[in-house]
């Protein structure tokens, strides 16, 4: 591999030279999409267009081209699409009547392709918090969602609600409201509960500030309705959390069919290995920004080689932990800024002004860590592309 320089910032101003240390990974091979033993679902983002005349910060243009063949570069990994979810920057930036759009255009599309996996995020974005929302307005929000949904003929993420974080007294309110959506929905669901560190907004949700309580309150109501939850995502960042949801679940008499989907950015790899009392599947939004090297991981585990899984997935982590840093919800800037580095969209443009959202010193760190981990496809192109975004910051 020829030998690339550039310039990059650390953090007070200093300037490093640095030297792309890695080859990339292998391409995965052409033809049949990799076999995997868990399900692994990637929460994928949405592809600006850099060319409307628009207000970027208040107004929403996607480039629908590009943004489905990124659904299908990561079907032709053998990944599920989690569509419309945080990581399509839902509820920052991307407002239900365009996720509603995105919907149809990505179902559409998986139509196109035998065998091909997606589920779709419900939620109540079109509500907003207020002081005035009942949970009878929550409960219609989500109703009107989940038909528009299922008219197209997609399955469910049922996703966390602000309104209803907002409006909820307490657990028996998130009782009533998942009872009433889960005992109408066609197909079982995917439940999310998204942590306070990725949204704020969601901070108490399930009716406590108490994350074991919480969780009390949610395995309550898989337990009421199991034959209607497929399996549950928790995105708390803890290990510990998720570990002990897992054991509960496998040990209980009506939830031990429910799956548990790792939404944990910072632990995945150790939690889709799992241990002898069982592992985590996946529903990550890390998977967006890895997707060869996750592939690649998941084949060897399914192949039997949970050495060559972790060999793949360890340099991944430090990458991952810095893309999901505090602030964690504007994770998807770094989401975003390795598919223009490794040429899956020719811009680092996003819905909102979110390429904003992190320091140049953050998004220098990630190209070193990107290198580190053989997630860049291209280098000498990453590197021609980080020394545009450098020089717009000053860095020549």
């Amino acid at each position: 591999m020829a030998m690339t320089h550039l310039t990059l910032p650390r953090p007070g101003g200093v300037l490093e030279t640095y030297t792309v240390r890695n080859a990339p990974l292998p391409a995965p091979a052409a033809g049949a999409a990799p076999q995997f033993n868990r399900i692994a679902y990637a929460a994928v983002h949405v592809v600006a267009d850099p060319f409307a005349d628009n207000d970027p910060w208040l107004d929403i243009a996607i480039d629908w081209d590009k943004t489905i063949a990124f659904r299908h570069y990561l079907w032709d990994l053998g990944f599920g699409v989690a569509e419309a979810m945080d990581t399509a920057q839902r509820g920052m930036g991307l407002d239900w009547a365009n996720a509603r759009t995105l919907i149809r255009h990505a179902l559409e599309a998986a139509r196109s392709r035998p065998g091909a996996l997606i589920a779709v995020g419900a939620g109540t974005d079109q509500l907003a918090p207020s002081p005035e929302v009942t949970i009878d307005d929550v409960i219609r929000a989500y109703e009107e969602q989940i038909e528009t949904i299922e008219a197209m003929g997609g399955r469910i993420i049922l996703m966390a609600s602000r309104a209803l974080a907002k409006a909820a007294k307490g657990p028996d309110d998130y009782a009533r409201v998942y009872g009433r959506i889960l005992a109408q929905v066609k197909e079982p669901v995917i439940l999310h509960w998204l942590g306070e560190m990725f949204d704020p907004a969601l901070e108490g949700y399930w009716g406590s500030g108490d994350h074991d309580a919480a969780m009390a309150t949610c395995l309550d109501v898989i337990a009421s309705h199991a034959d209607k939850v497929d399996g549950i995502k928790i995105s708390l960042l803890s290990k510990d959390k998720e570990i002990r949801m897992r054991r509960l679940m496998a040990a209980g008499n009506t939830t031990s069919g429910v799956r548990m989907y790792t939404g944990d950015d910072f632990n995945y790899a150790e939690l889709i290995a799992g241990d002898a009392q069982g592992y985590s599947h996946a529903l990550l939004g890390i998977f967006d920004a890895i997707a060869p090297a996750a592939s690649a991981g998941l084949a060897r585990l399914g192949a039997g080689d949970a050495a060559g899984f972790h060999d793949i997935l360890a340099p991944t982590v430090p990458l991952s932990r810095h893309i999901f840093k505090a602030p964690t919800r504007f994770y998807k800037t770094g989401v975003v800024f390795l598919a223009y580095l490794n040429g899956l969209q020719d811009h680092f443009t996003m819905l909102g002004g979110q390429q904003s959202a992190r320091s140049i010193v953050h998004l220098a760190e990630l190209f070193r860590l990107a290198d580190a981990a053989r997630c860049l496809k291209d280098p000498e192109l990453a590197a021609a592309r980080m020394r545009k975004v450098l020089a717009v910051a000053g860095v020549e």
